[in-house]
């Protein structure tokens, strides 16, 4: 009797296990026909890393731990000594280069001059020149004439000679002038070649001008940059660092998080994206906050598998070849109709279970 009862018993457990079962197998079932699930998903925020753009010794820490900052909120300083000399000697390069510019165009008036002094001088031997040539015609004409009395016995060999002197002296007169002409030529050609040249020493020291206020202005910018300042309003993450500490540039510090935007990255198997599109509505689950559901949406999917973008991505060419199922990120972005005290509270890198509402 005992053991019927027993026997009844199991049977009956049994019986509510197994309706228990293919109702909750139906269900499951019937749940896949219009949904995509996975647990391999997390939270993710936008992390700006702290990376300063000049090296030296940091001279004072402003921000904690976990701390929140405001967009332009100042987080360290660098020290600056070694910066204000280099500014110092960009504006004493600026000065000297500006020096030099003036003397370059003060170079150029007087070469201009010589060359104008030249000129006239070209021209007032061509005048002079002229002259004499007339002077050498005349002379030319008398010694004839002399020469013709002077066979003739009409004048004296004084005379003579007086004309001969003359037209010497003319034909010497006009070779000195034309030797000067040739000269001054010269000296004209020479003073436009120095004015050329000065032109030239102009618009160099009008480029050092330049590359020393743009050397001043890299110096005032190198100085700036020993302020460093938050980006982004957000949290801070761990701040290890301490005045005296020695920093490069390039070398990430510390990140802030940018609380203001929240998604999450679901890794999905590729054997799950077949009826997934952009758009469909997702139920959200953090593992931090069990008893609360978030609502999201689908925004993109990655163009690549998670295994793509890995150190060593699997080159399946290379040899023995297995085939696994790829999992794809897809991004889901929360909905305005969550509670935004809920969303201030949830950290990146947590874990979340999704549910897709296929369409």
């Amino acid at each position: 009797m005992t053991a019927t009862k027993t026997n009844r018993k199991f049977t009956l457990i049994f019986i509510v296990f197994l309706v228990l079962g293919i109702a909750y197998g139906g269900y499951k079932y019937i749940h896949s026909l219009s949904h995509e699930t996975t647990d391999d998903a997390q939270v993710s925020k936008k992390m700006n890393p702290i990376i300063p753009r000049v090296g030296g010794y940091i001279s004072k820490v402003f921000v904690k731990d976990n701390e929140l900052v405001k967009k332009g909120d100042t987080l360290f300083t660098i020290d600056n000594s070694d910066y204000l000399v280099k500014v110092a000697e960009a504006k004493a390069a600026l000065v000297a280069a500006e020096n030099s510019y003036e003397a370059a165009k003060a170079d150029i008036a007087t070469s201009e001059a010589n060359v104008a002094v030249s000129d006239a001088n070209v021209k007032s031997a061509s005048g002079t020149i002229e002259t004499a040539k007339i002077r050498l015609r005349r002379a030319t004409a008398d010694f004839e004439r002399y020469n013709n009395l002077y066979k003739n016995r009409s004048i004296t060999k004084q005379q003579f000679e007086q004309a001969e002197a003359a037209k010497q002296e003319a034909e010497s007169q006009l070779r000195i002038l034309q030797e000067q002409q040739k000269a001054s030529a010269y000296q004209k050609t020479v003073a436009s070649a120095k004015t050329n040249v000065s032109n030239k020493q102009v618009l160099v020291a009008e480029a050092n001008v330049k590359k020393a206020k743009a050397l001043l202005d890299a110096a005032n910018l190198n100085l700036s940059y020993t302020v460093v300042k938050a980006s982004i309003d957000g949290q801070v993450s761990t701040v290890d660092m301490q005045p005296g500490q020695l920093v490069q540039p390039g070398q990430s510090l510390f990140y802030i998080i940018n609380n203001q935007e929240t998604w999450v990255v679901a890794n999905f198997k590729e054997t799950q994206l077949d009826k997934m599109r952009v758009g469909q509505q997702v139920k959200l689950k953090i593992d931090a906050f069990p008893g609360t559901e978030f609502e999201g949406e689908i925004t993109s999917f990655s163009p690549a598998t998670g295994s793509k973008f890995s150190l060593l991505p699997p080159d399946n060419a290379s040899g023995n070849f297995v085939k696994t199922v790829q999992r794809l990120p897809v991004r889901i972005n929360f909905t305005a109709n969550n509670d935004s005290k809920k969303l201030q509270l949830l950290r990146s890198g947590m874990n979340a279970e999704v549910d897709v509402i296929l369409k």
